[in-house]
């Protein structure tokens, strides 16, 4: 009976698909919904999510409104659908495995890295638009872009055709399940990497070293994000307690509503401060420059 059932809705599917297909032959945007369909497998009902979410906010389009018109809301979306749905996945998967195990690999499923090489394997960073010099300060523009367009799909198709997409389309395709449980993750990398695309000062620093019971070394290290603590760590070498102190750090910043909010008013009070500085600089410069009478 489900396999009769699941039948009917692929053939369903494919009868949408032809339906859409006749029909786009003649719209006068046909070029980009054929765009669109290589990669997704069906053809866009809303397509304006999709063209926006493959614009970078360099190109400074605004909608009629007035607003800005980028990618950002949609990888703000997408973010959280995709993670939702490789927990889903990987709870189902790696049956009985601990909690911890299943955060780090999906953390190495939706890291930056993954998917900008996912982007680039569905074909989908030909499509991102952006000014030839955001490309040079943004390597992650193509994975921004890839949770965008989860966004879009979300939002065009709803949930389960969106959760469709990533398992059979995106998961199944291009990731072994198994062999990235196994991928070591490079938590300090990842911290600087959400910083530059943030916008917020991290720094490492080396608390303390001392020796264990068997006189080996062992190293304290301390993150700060605009100079408040935001995790320690320890380990039998420097690399070892910073990838420890990254790793606490990056779990205070997604799990710590408070802490984010108290990082990014102090980000805005160093800008500030900065700002002033750099007037009372200016100023005195003018002052030293003008002529005594």
């Amino acid at each position: 009976m489900r396999v009769s059932s699941s039948r009917n809705t692929l053939n369903k599917v494919v009868l949408r698909n032809q339906i859409d297909k006749i029909r786009l032959l003649f719209h006068r945007d046909r070029e980009s919904y054929f765009c669109f369909y290589r990669i997704l497998g069906f053809f866009p009902r809303h397509i304006h999510y999709y063209k926006q979410a493959v614009l970078h906010k360099s190109v400074f389009l605004r909608s009629e409104e007035g607003r800005p018109l980028n990618n950002e809301r949609l990888e703000f979306l997408g973010d959280a659908i995709l993670d939702a749905v490789v927990a889903d996945v990987l709870y189902r998967h790696f049956e009985g495995r601990r909690e911890g195990f299943l955060t780090n690999t999906r953390s190495k499923i939706v890291q930056r890295e993954t998917l900008n090489k996912l982007a680039v394997e569905i074909g989908l960073d030909k499509l991102v638009k952006y000014t030839v010099r955001s490309s040079s300060h943004n390597s992650y523009m193509y994975g921004n872009a890839f949770e965008a367009f989860i966004g879009a799909i979300y939002m065009d198709q709803g949930y389960e055709r969106c959760k469709e997409f990533i398992e059979k389309k995106i998961l199944k395709e291009y990731i072994d399940l198994d062999k990235m449980s196994r991928k070591e993750v490079n938590f300090k990398s990842k911290l600087i990497e959400w910083s530059q695309k943030y916008k917020f000062a991290v720094s490492f620093e080396l608390i303390n070293q001392v020796e264990d019971e068997s006189r080996s070394p062992m190293f304290y290290t301390e993150v700060k994000v605009e100079g408040l603590s935001a995790g320690k760590g320890t380990g039998y070498s420097k690399k070892e307690s910073q990838q420890n102190a990254a790793r606490m750090a990056l779990n205070k910043i997604k799990g710590d509503a408070d802490f984010r909010q108290q990082i990014a008013e102090v980000k805005e009070a160093n800008a500030q401060c900065s700002q002033e500085n750099a007037q009372c600089s200016q100023e005195e410069t003018s002052s030293e420059a003008t002529p005594q009478a």
